[in-house]
């Protein structure tokens, strides 16, 4: 059943290999079921009910992936676009989680029209590779704000509007020492080098009395708090396009990348550098965003840490059914989650942050007129506390810039299009 479901034999693999490279991904990626429902705990979502979505969404979008696409990839809720959903759109703007959640749901349903409609190379081809690049660079930088906050290392300023907090309390120290352990156990290849320094860490607040022990296993808590809560009729207001588009924007190029990238890496890329089957990948993603909106999460999406997996020998879709299931399992371990403390999740932030950084070293340099756009885009995420006010930015600086250089035919006319969109939306909606 399993040679004529996943092909096994054509792909070059059998089913111990798959079994441990699902293990090996999982292992990579499990920390987003403890900080995921932190992050979104902070916008006012019932934190055992995130938890809850957060492994459901991740099993549901997983296992279409392995059985509907049969690619090892893992998906679970993205980092960066939950830390825009709670610090963004709920804090940032003051809208209602219940929004956000519909927001989130309609971006998803867009996602999949795209992936339909065979209109997704199109989108992507039009938009400039350099902006592209800053947006993930961007979001990292806006995911290691947060998390230098959530440790105490950073903290607001009445003159400086930042500085630097009390580097003397356990939390800041903790952190750090959490972040070190996730580099030292990277550089060593050591699978799940992020969700082993988030347990370290905890169980040295723990043991030391900084933060409270909850217990490790029980029945799974309720989905009730969050389960169909999203407000679809209030997300279709005029006003929140540029919340969708943020959503939807991130989420196709961040998946866009993500199997193209470990496509590359696995072998699958045909002659011509096409990714076979990539339309069923892409519904995979799009309907696990809007099932992880109906149960109550943020946007999910195709994981870069299930490159792991495929380095482990991972090459069918048993693999990702493999962590499909393990998330299932995890859902006993909601005591563990509220246990873990925001200073063991603060080091992983950071050290996401780090890797989505890297997409600046490919920015190139020698143009102005391309470099100086996507800096733009990638500071201003960071700096304006907001991932569409930076894609915004992006746009409009690049659109400009190339029409004054005299670079007209550079500028696609969907670039036009979405930076006269964001022209017209900051000046009538300038929060």
């Amino acid at each position: 059943m399993l040679e004529s479901l996943f092909k096994l034999t054509e792909n070059g693999t059998e089913v111990r290999t798959e079994l441990i490279a699902g293990v090996t991904t999982f292992l990579t990626m499990a920390y987003i079921i403890f900080v995921n429902p932190m992050i979104l705990a902070d916008a006012g979502l019932d934190r055992n009910a995130v938890f809850m979505a957060t492994c459901l969404a991740a099993a549901i979008g997983t296992a279409i992936m392995g059985l509907y696409a049969n690619y090892p990839i893992a998906l679970a809720p993205g980092m960066g676009l939950n830390a825009y959903f709670t610090y963004g759109v709920v804090k940032g703007m003051g809208l209602a989680w219940e929004v956000a959640l519909g927001a989130v749901f309609i971006s998803g349903v867009l996602f999949l029209l795209l992936s339909l409609f065979r209109t997704r190379e199109w989108i992507i081809n039009a938009i400039p590779r350099s902006l592209k690049l800053a947006t993930s660079a961007g979001i990292g930088m806006f995911l290691a704000i947060i998390g230098l906050k959530n440790a105490g290392i950073v903290v607001d300023h009445p003159a400086t509007l930042v500085g630097v907090g009390d580097l003397t309390q356990p939390a800041a120290y903790l952190a750090v020492l959490g972040f070190v352990i996730m580099v030292a156990l990277d550089f060593r290849r050591i699978p799940g080098a992020i969700i082993i320094g988030i347990v370290v860490v905890s169980a040295i607040g723990i043991v030391a009395g900084v933060s409270p022990f909850n217990g490790i296993v029980s029945t799974p808590p309720s989905l009730a708090p969050t389960l169909f809560k999203f407000d679809l009729a209030a997300a279709f207001q005029i006003g929140l396009v540029s919340i969708v588009f943020a959503f939807l924007f991130v989420d196709l190029f961040d998946t866009a990348g993500t199997l193209v990238g470990i496509a590359h890496r696995a072998g699958f890329l045909d002659a011509d550098g096409k990714l076979p089957r990539i339309r069923k990948a892409l519904i995979a993603d799009s309907v696990a965003t809007m099932a992880g909106a109906a149960l109550g999460t943020s946007t999910t999406t195709s994981y870069i840490e299930s490159a792991a997996g495929v380095r482990a020998g991972g090459r069918t879709g048993l693999t990702a059914v493999t962590v499909a299931v393990l998330f299932l399992l995890a859902i006993v371990f909601s005591p563990l989650a509220t246990t873990i403390p925001a200073y063991a999740t603060a080091p992983a932030l950071v050290f996401v942050a780090c890797m989505m950084a890297r997409g600046m070293a490919e920015f190139d340099w020698d143009d102005v007129t391309e470099y100086a756009p996507a800096v733009v885009c990638a500071f201003t995420m960071p700096f304006t506390f907001s991932i569409a006010t930076g894609i915004g930015f992006g746009f409009i600086t690049y659109a400009v810039v190339k029409i004054l250089s005299g670079r007209f035919h550079e500028a696609s006319w969907p670039v036009l299009v979405i930076a006269a969109a964001f022209v017209v939306k900051f000046i009538v909606i300038p929060g």
